[in-house]
């Protein structure tokens, strides 16, 4: 025993011997005459002749109290689950009388109600339901307890589902699934992003070859331009022209790095021989023009 519960018991007993009673503050006790209760005894000094058969018969403490509760249960789904109930009580003062002396353990009878109630509640629920509800429950807790309680004089102050713990097993299982659809999630936006991409790097590229199709459009035109200023024959024009994007096209089949081997005739004959064929086709085109007109 140490050495504070040895001066208490001394500080009693001196209290005795002077036929007195010192009670604390939030604090009331019981006196009894000869074991029969007299009255309750508010904090203050007292005088207690012990000599008569007066005495204490205990103290009862008015402070808020708080009892933690662990409650394994199984829920609707099947799944065994540990609910942490945070009890919060205090005796009342005007009904000292029955939390003294009707209850002998006030913790043990509300851990009982809580068990019931808790162990009644959770198995209708799946279990994520028990997290999304857990209000509910500490309601349905808090609503029992007090009209179980209230007439052994204590009041229920506030109840709350603190915790709510499944089996590791089903924990883990739970984490896997949440990241299992984070990952989905993350892989859908990334799909996004890269469509995204493509679509605009292919506007870019149409865009660009408009671009590049109306500068080469132009310049052909300037040439053909600057050509009639000087050569009034039309034929001998086009077969300029036609010379221009000969050359343009073998430069171009030149520098690309993915160009196969290509032999094509070379020299101004092979110029000639083009433009012959351009005008062949236009020549046929023209010619087969009337014909599906008429039909």
């Amino acid at each position: 025993m140490g050495a504070g519960s040895s001066s208490s018991i001394q500080s009693a007993d001196l209290t005795q011997l002077l036929c007195c009673a010192c009670v604390e503050q939030s604090t009331v006790a019981m006196e009894e005459t000869c074991g029969r209760y007299d009255t309750v005894l508010e904090p203050g000094c007292h005088f207690m002749p012990w000599c008569v058969g007066r005495r204490v018969a205990g103290y009862l403490s008015l402070r808020v109290q708080q009892l933690d509760v662990r409650c394994e249960t199984k829920s609707k789904d099947n799944v065994f689950v540990t609910v942490v109930a945070s009890v919060q009580y205090r005796a009342l003062a005007d009904k000292a009388f029955d939390a003294f002396y009707r209850l002998s353990n006030a913790r043990e009878q509300i851990q009982s109600y809580v068990f019931d109630v808790i162990r009644a509640s959770v198995p209708n629920m799946n279990l994520d339901q028990v997290f999304e509800q857990k209000n509910e429950v500490a309601r349905a807790v808090e609503e029992e307890l007090a009209k179980a309680m209230t007439m052994y004089g204590y009041e229920i102050v506030q109840t709350l589902i603190v915790d709510i713990e499944p089996d590791e097993v089903v924990k883990r299982a739970m984490n896997d699934i949440n990241a299992a659809a984070r990952l989905r999630v993350a892989a859908a936006e990334r799909a996004e992003a890269d469509k995204i991409q493509q679509v605009k790097r292919a506007e870019g590229e149409a865009e660009s070859r408009y671009l590049a199709g109306v500068g080469v459009a132009r310049q052909r035109q300037a040439i053909v331009d600057g050509l009639r200023r000087f050569v009034p024959d039309e034929k001998s024009v086009m077969d300029m022209v036609l010379a221009t994007q000969y050359f343009d096209t073998i430069r171009d089949i030149g520098a690309t790095s993915r160009a196969a081997t290509v032999f094509i005739p070379h020299g101004p004959a092979a110029v000639h021989d083009v433009a012959a064929q351009v005008r062949d086709g236009v020549l046929q085109a023209t010619a087969h023009a009337p014909a599906a007109g008429a039909k």
